[in-house]
């Protein structure tokens, strides 16, 4: 059983995440295309690995979420990031390997990963 110590540090933790998510309208926005065809493909881990390496490396202005059909399923698994005042970038045939070096290049670098991208892989 926790303490009541234990069980207010979990609940201010809580609310400093929700509190976080609300307050960032120049959040970086990272969507993860979770329809049935994404799934298939194989979203759910590449989602399950966005989350943890964005937590790893403690990225407090990106939020990864989940969607719906993005329409282009012969591209799954399909990550869009969307930045405040930048065009949309769409990784497409996503690994959890290159959801690693999308996020070290990409979310902490700042720099496209050109070959994950739709432009690229739609030839």
């Amino acid at each position: 059983m926790k303490s009541l110590a234990e069980l207010q540090a979990i609940r201010d933790k809580a609310r400093s995440r929700v509190t976080l998510r609300e307050g960032q309208d120049d959040a970086i926005r990272v969507l993860v295309g979770m329809a049935t065809c994404g799934i298939a493909a194989g979203a759910r881990p590449v989602l399950t690995t966005l989350v943890d390496e964005v937590a790893k490396r403690g990225l407090q202005n990106v939020m990864v979420t989940q969607t719906g059909c993005i329409g282009i399923c012969q591209f799954e698994p399909v990550v869009e990031i969307v930045e405040p005042g930048k065009e949309k970038v769409t990784y497409v045939k996503m690994t959890p390997e290159k959801v690693t070096r999308v996020v070290n290049d990409h979310l902490v670098n700042g720099n496209v990963v050109t070959e994950y991208t739709i432009g690229a892989n739609s030839k």
